[in-house]
């Protein structure tokens, strides 16, 4: 199991922690940038929630 396989595993177990974090990380992006880009940031946001716990895909 390589770098990568761990962290993907450490994600998928503390799910509820990662998507805070992706919710201040978004928040802080729209506060430095006065909300300009807050649409961007929702759509980013809503895409690496759902990659959360995703299963593997096959090779």
């Amino acid at each position: 199991m390589g770098l990568l396989d761990d962290m993907k595993a450490a994600a998928n177990a503390h799910e509820d922690h990662v998507e805070q974090a992706i919710d201040k990380v978004g928040d802080l992006v729209d506060q430095k940038t006065e909300g300009k880009y807050a649409a961007q940031v929702d759509q980013a946001q809503d895409f690496l929630k759902d990659k959360i716990g995703e299963a593997e895909p096959r090779q």
